[in-house]
């Protein structure tokens, strides 16, 4: 008997929203778990939004965290440093106990923050400590993108992918970025144990096996799959579409 189909589809819109850090109440950003669960012991997917104009006090975190703007500017390093404002699609990473603060300049501003272990904690700087990790932050202007010429998983025409970390081999977790292009139908495909896709960047039209009918996801959405897996695709003519991908195994764009 064959293996049921899991997957998962998240709306932006359908989202329930919390704090980040529930200690602060309203001053705190607001966040909301996409996958996983921040306060336990495993990998987690979450939103976080910030107000214009939010600047935290310098602090750590206990785990390592990986950010992707989705919406706005964001501006993550040590307190002295100068500011560098990441625009929609940049990326960064935030090593565990390194003393940092993050701003936003936006007027609305939205991340993708991805954990490999929790729970998810602010502490206080006096904690700081050097876990052998450095930080990394990546402008979108500065990334490289290969197409379907450059890369064996992207067969059909215009599709572009941008690699941010962790290793291609089988059975590894990686993430990446992909592009779509304006007017774009076709399919991802999928037989990883762990597929996960968020848009960032525009909005597609969704369907699948596990949805009745079509589901408009704009950035801030979220599918998922374990297992041989269909996601089919339709971009809107008038916009490119990024997608954040997180995977263990290869997968295919057709």
């Amino acid at each position: 008997m064959a293996e049921p189909m899991v997957a998962e589809v998240v709306s932006a819109e359908d989202i329930e929203w919390g704090y980040l850090n529930p200690l602060r109440g309203d001053a705190s950003p607001g966040a909301a778990d996409l996958w996983g669960d921040r306060t336990k012991d495993g990998a987690t997917g979450m939103l976080v939004r910030f107000n214009a104009g939010f600047s935290s006090p310098p602090h750590i975190h206990n785990i390592t965290y990986k950010g992707i703007v989705i919406n706005g500017q964001m501006h993550n390093d040590d307190p002295d440093a100068a500011e560098m404002w990441l625009p929609t699609g940049s990326f960064w990473t935030q090593p565990a106990g390194e003393d940092h603060i993050t701003a936003a300049k936006g007027e609305s501003n939205l991340i993708y923050l991805e954990i490999d272990s929790g729970p998810y904690l602010v502490q206080p700087s006096v904690q700081a400590f050097d876990n052998g990790e450095r930080p990394l932050n990546l402008h979108r202007s500065n990334m490289v993108w290969l197409d379907n010429t450059d890369s064996h998983r992207l067969t059909a025409a215009g599709v572009q992918s941008t690699f941010l970390w962790g290793s291609t081999d089988i059975g590894q977790l990686n993430g990446s970025l992909v592009k779509l292009p304006a007017g774009f139908q076709g399919q991802v495909v999928s037989s990883a144990s762990e597929f996960r896709a968020i848009v960032i960047e525009g909005s597609i039209v969704y369907s699948s096996a596990k949805v009745d009918g079509d589901k408009n996801l704009t950035a801030g959405s979220y599918f998922s799959s374990e297992g041989e897996f269909n996601h089919t695709l339709a971009v809107p003519d008038s916009s490119e579409v990024t997608l954040y991908i997180r995977t263990n195994d290869k997968y295919e764009i057709k």
